[in-house]
């Protein structure tokens, strides 16, 4: 079998319900063959549209471009899901090997002068080609990402870039390896009865023993920087030594003495976007960054996250004191969550460890998807023919009975494994198109069962499985032609507000009783537990958002600069800055930072836009009381958040779109309200 054969059996057009990839088919080692042969492939087809003697048309050119490259997406998207789930050697080896042909791909067709005056000949016209609407935005997309990508530059300046791109591309990559290797060299080892186990789940005291087992120890504790690990014992251990050790571990990622130091990265990478930035004609990456955005220059994310901090320092100082008063001294980073666990008690005699036994992994995923059901008419089919990459991931398919569609495939892969990066998101494994219905991964990090028994979760983990959802509701829903506007490609700070809406469900009474019934029982969560619950939920809303905007005011800080890192450039000095504009966060212990460990940064499309979390709390909110208004379940605002917002992609500027449901723009009062924040200083 050639490898285009192969290529096409297994990643385009596998011969599968769906054409769901057939993982269980797929090597390792067929990807770094394959991806050759995609590149080739989609080398071959924008030669095609280069040398075309004809007269530029939508379709000769903008439609041929937008479909190149088709094998080469479809089998990106698997790969480069393993490689963030499912990892190893082979694969790390693999994306490092095709890394700088991938860029030098890219960069042949951003500065491909004879491809872009086709597009430019067509943009210039767009007006009278009788285009639809959708056409006209995409053509307009592909001109802008020309132009941005240095089509106007001068050959020697076009030359510079292309370097510049290769060297991003090689050092965000190794900045992600490298941040998963050094967290895979920890390991903290306590024996049977040892007190400094006092307080951890006991979930996670099963799962550090088998483990120990595993690795050798015949008994105790074996634990990891895993991200269950690592947040229960913040929030649950009584023994301050134990938080702190693992506080400090978890905050040296990526910045302890060896050879995955990812210190040096952090101002290769910081100044390479400087040096694109400016080459494009920006006098910082951030004014790059944002020019597209919703919010689209750095004085008016300063001013938004300026403002923010403003009206949530209050509360947080309050927060703060609150909890050191628990304590009786000053406290320490490693104490903030354990105390203010402690604090929930006090004040609403609530534990989230008290709700875990009414989240049974099975129902909450019922109850989970169930919210999309009574929302929107879907329907979830689990279907376990279908192949999935690893162990425990569910797949199901996603139809919409009332309209009689197809909708998509969704996998769901929930806990840790090894070779697994931490935190939560959603994948495109494919994308949508008027060729094809979207596949939808969800990969999150939840506390694994005890042996034998069925997974609980916390409120927490199903807020977070709330707000993945989200993005999979954006992703599947996608009433759009071309892949390149569909679903989740749209701008950064309007992404969120599909995934951050859905978390807002989380403490309706009527959702939580559609699906929340004690694992043993089988009854519902009695209801001074419920209002205890719902009471908790704004108890660390100024601290929270002090956190949040500490990180968007370090982001800013390295994206903002117009004169490059120098070398004795410190990273704790550099950070010590940002954060002070976020008193209410702190700053972080000596030998300590952020950076090198700050993977939405500088491996994850989030440089110059981590304020978008919050931006997006300000849309979503305000979205919500919509809801609010006419009932959170009300089926016609459902479907005017379907129509206006799920289903366009980025058919349209993301202004329009919220105008189009909320019938305004956005306004902060509800942010303002639902975190208790005073009114008088918004």
């Amino acid at each position: 079998m050639t490898a285009q054969e192969k290529l096409t059996k297994l990643f385009i057009k596998p011969e599968t319900p769906f054409h769901a990839y057939p993982f269980d088919q797929i090597k390792d080692t067929d990807y770094g063959e394959l991806i050759d042969c995609a590149i080739q492939l989609q080398r071959e087809e924008i030669n095609a549209i280069e040398s075309n003697t004809e007269n530029p048309s939508f379709a000769n050119t903008s439609l041929a471009l937008e479909n190149s490259g088709e094998a080469l997406e479809a089998l990106l998207g698997a790969f480069y899901n393993l490689l963030s789930a499912n990892s190893n050697d082979i694969l790390r080896s693999t994306a490092e090997a095709f890394s700088p042909k991938l860029s030098a791909l890219s960069s042949d067709i951003s500065l491909s002068d004879s491809l872009f005056q086709r597009i430019k000949v067509l943009h210039d016209s767009k007006e009278t080609l009788s285009l639809l609407e959708e056409e006209k935005r995409l053509l307009h997309r592909q001109y802008q990402s020309f132009v941005r990508n240095g089509a106007l530059l001068p050959k020697e300046k076009k030359e510079a870039l292309r370097k510049i791109n290769e060297a991003l591309s090689k050092a965000s990559l190794a900045f992600g390896n490298n941040l998963l290797s050094d967290s895979k060299l920890f390991r903290l080892y306590l024996p049977p009865a040892d007190e400094a186990l006092q307080g951890i789940p006991s979930n996670i005291l099963e799962l550090a023993h088998q483990r120990a087992i595993k690795e050798g120890e015949l008994s105790g504790y074996l634990f990891s920087l895993d991200a269950p690990e690592y947040q229960a014992i913040q929030r649950f251990a009584e023994t301050s030594w134990l938080r702190e050790t693992f506080y400090k571990a978890w905050m040296q990622r990526g910045y302890q003495h060896n050879i995955y130091n990812n210190a040096a990265l952090v101002r290769k990478i910081v100044n390479l976007r400087l040096a694109k930035a400016q080459i494009l004609g920006y006098p910082s990456y951030a004014h790059y960054a944002l020019e597209l955005k919703m919010v689209n220059h750095p004085d008016k994310v300063f001013h938004f996250i300026e403002s923010l901090e403003t009206v949530s320092l209050p509360k947080a100082e309050e927060e703060l004191k609150k909890i050191a008063t628990i304590k009786g001294s000053s406290i320490k980073p490693w104490d903030i969550n354990f105390y203010f666990e402690k604090l929930c008690q006090k004040d609403f005699k609530f534990s989230e460890k008290e709700l875990k036994p009414y989240f049974p992994l099975e129902s909450t995923i019922k109850g989970v998807l169930g919210l999309a059901e009574r929302l929107y008419g879907l329907s979830f089919i689990y279907d376990p023919s279908l192949s999935v990459y690893a162990e425990g991931i569910k797949a199901y398919r996603v139809e919409d009975p009332e309209r009689k569609e197809f909708i998509g495939l969704l996998y769901l892969d929930f806990f840790p494994r090894e070779g697994k990066r931490s935190g939560a998101w959603m994948n495109n494994l494919r994308e949508a198109s008027e060729k094809q219905r979207p596949h939808i991964l969800l990969v999150m990090n939840f506390n694994p069962p005890s042996e034998g028994q069925e997974a609980l979760l916390l409120p927490s983990e199903v807020h977070t499985f709330l707000h993945e959802f989200g993005h999979a509701l954006h992703g599947l829903l996608t009433q759009v032609r071309f892949s390149s506007l569909s679903g989740t490609n749209v701008v950064h700070d309007f992404v969120e507000l599909p995934s951050q809406i859905n978390e807002n469900w989380l403490t309706e009474p009527e959702f939580l009783a559609s699906f929340a019934r004690h694992y043993q029982t089988g009854e519902q969560i009695p209801s001074t537990l419920l209002q205890r619950f719902i009471d908790s939920s704004k108890y660390r809303t100024g601290y929270d958002t002090q956190r949040q905007l500490a990180f968007g005011f370090l982001d800013l800080a390295l994206h903002t600069i117009n004169s490059p890192l120098k070398e004795d450039f410190s990273i704790e000095e550099f950070e010590k800055k940002a954060f002070n504009k976020a008193p209410g966060f702190g700053t972080l212990p000596e030998g300590c930072a952020m950076s090198p460990s700050f993977s939405h940064l500088f491996s994850g499309g989030y440089a110059a836009g981590y304020y978008g979390y919050k931006w997006s709390e300000v849309l979503s909110t305000d979205a919500f009381s919509l809801f609010q208004e006419h009932g959170v379940f009300d089926r016609s605002t459902a479907e005017s958040f379907r129509k206006q917002i799920l289903e366009k992609g980025d058919t349209d500027d993301p202004q329009n779109l919220y105008r189009a449901f909320r019938g305004r723009d956005p306004e902060i009062k509800a942010l303002v309200k639902r975190d208790g924040f005073c009114q008088n200083q918004q």
